[in-house]
């Protein structure tokens, strides 16, 4: 899977060589702009997945800015970097757009986790986005459905009796009636020999459920 592509834009250039650093040590393909007014070009050329963006800079400062990202590329996430940390300027940021901000100095480690997550909501956002996500979600509203994907991801597979053992449900009529629930909407499978494994969807709900209760979480 390739890296996931980042822009970097702030007049400072010694926290802006700080910030390609830490992000391209940690696997991104970073990219970075004094200015805002040489960004948006660049956005044309290169969609990034997420914006690291100064509040003050000359000319467009990023509040200017972020309406004009948001317009043209509403998946990529954007982050407000502010040396002015008040609740007014949170506030505003996120009315312009901005989807987290981050208060300068801010250590490596609060940079790292802010970039996490929102590519995180990211990802959660476009999976949910799928029309077959949407009904494998509806498929999850179960507790036993979601019992059986999480068991099945911690084991690998596992045969029926095994399962109904797992989840301690003597009725067996019952966890067959769930397990070709999930198997109609692609989450889990059954081989040959009668062993169930998530399918690569069953993977991808999982993920985007952890995901989701981050969110709800944070």
């Amino acid at each position: 899977m390739a890296p996931e592509t980042l822009l970097v834009i702030d007049d400072d250039a010694d926290l802006r060589e700080s910030i390609v650093e830490i992000l391209t040590e940690s696997g991104y393909r970073v990219l970075a702009c004094a200015t805002a007014e040489a960004a948006l070009p660049l956005c044309h050329e290169v969609v990034p997945q997420l914006v690291l963006v100064d509040n003050m800079m000359p000319g467009m400062g990023g509040m200017a800015l972020i309406p004009l990202l948001k317009k043209d590329f509403p998946a990529t996430r954007i982050i407000m970097v502010t040396a002015f940390s008040t609740v007014d300027n949170a506030v505003a940021a996120m009315k312009s757009g901005a989807d987290d901000y981050l208060a300068k100095p801010f250590r490596r480690g609060e940079l790292l986790m802010a970039v996490k997550r929102a590519l995180e909501l990211r990802r959660f956002d476009r999976q949910h986005c799928d029309p077959e996500m949407d009904e494998a979600l509806a498929c999850l509203a179960n507790q036993i459905r979601r019992e059986i994907l999480a068991t099945l991801a911690d084991r690998g597979e596992m045969r029926f009796m095994d399962i109904t053992r797992s989840l301690g449900i003597a009725d067996h009529t019952k966890v067959v009636f769930h397990l070709k629930n999930l198997k109609a909407n692609n989450l889990i499978t059954q081989n040959r020999e009668k062993i169930y494994r998530l399918t690569p969807q069953g993977k991808k709900i999982l993920d985007c459920l952890h995901l989701l209760a981050k969110k709800i979480s944070s």
